[in-house]
């Protein structure tokens, strides 16, 4: 579905992601680990346009993605970015943001199939209930959601997350993860996710790519990826690796020295 191919890219001069060669299959569920600064967001970047290689291409379904239109782009690839929005919005005409794409020359309001779409990805992620809820007076759980609804809204085949976890309890992050499993298993959409968390990436994604220093250190299944020496490499951290007692994937416990 998705070639990355001899990617060179970065900020002004600085061309921090080199040489990074990629593929994704279709319906796969693929996480991005790696330390801060490694060039994880810059990567998805990369894959959405916001940021144009210096060397190599990202080749969507075929196409090149420089050559495709914007609006092409935004009905087969969605995003939900680093962080949730809070503005003074109702969550349902947030989520009807993502039927945009879709318009047609100089339509200005959503269709009834338009509000449709949006009022069953609400249902989807569990959101319906906060429709006239202002995305200002929800939790950050809630808005994470709501994101993922418009994101949905669009329809895509290729749905990109920045940290979709981040800053959430334990009950969020397993409830949203858990959407986004369901909607890779019993939707067939493709995910990229970027996590913090090395134990939630590892019992949720099917691959992983540990990126360091602007490289693709190592890639593979959980079980592979997941090797002490690597993550201490990496990481500059002593850990142990025991299996998960009840999904067997690995988990990594840190080692405290006292």
């Amino acid at each position: 579905m998705l070639q990355v191919e001899s990617l060179t890219c970065g900020y002004d001069s600085k061309f921090f992601l080199r040489d990074i060669n990629l593929d994704v299959r279709p319906k796969e569920f693929l996480g991005i680990i790696g330390p801060n600064g490694s060039g994880k967001t810059t990567l998805l970047r990369a894959m959405t346009r916001i940021l144009k290689p210096k060397n190599g291409r990202i080749i969507f379904e075929g196409k090149d993605i420089w050559q495709m239109r914007y609006k092409e782009l935004a009905t087969r690839i969605a995003v939900v970015p680093q962080g949730s929005e809070s503005g003074i919005i109702p969550a349902e005409e947030f989520v009807l943001l993502g039927r945009t794409p879709y318009y047609k020359k100089f339509q200005l309001v959503e269709t009834k199939s338009d509000l449709e779409i949006a009022r069953r990805c609400m249902s989807l992620t569990g959101t319906i209930g906060l429709k006239d809820c202002l995305l200002s007076e929800i939790s950050g759980g809630e808005r994470q959601l709501v994101h993922i609804a418009r994101a949905l809204a669009q329809e895509p085949k290729l749905l990109l997350l920045d940290e979709p976890t981040a800053h959430l309890d334990i009950t969020h992050q397993v409830g949203i993860l858990d959407l986004i499993r369901r909607l890779n298993k019993e939707f067939g959409l493709t995910v990229i996710m970027i996590l913090h968390d090395l134990n939630l990436a590892c019992e949720y994604c099917d691959r992983l790519i540990l990126l360091n220093k602007g490289r693709i250190y190592k890639e593979g299944p959980p079980e592979e990826v997941m090797d002490y020496r690597t993550i201490e490499e990496v990481y500059k951290t002593v850990v142990v690796i025991k299996n998960n007692p009840i999904s067997s994937k690995p988990h990594i416990f840190i080692y405290s020295k006292r």
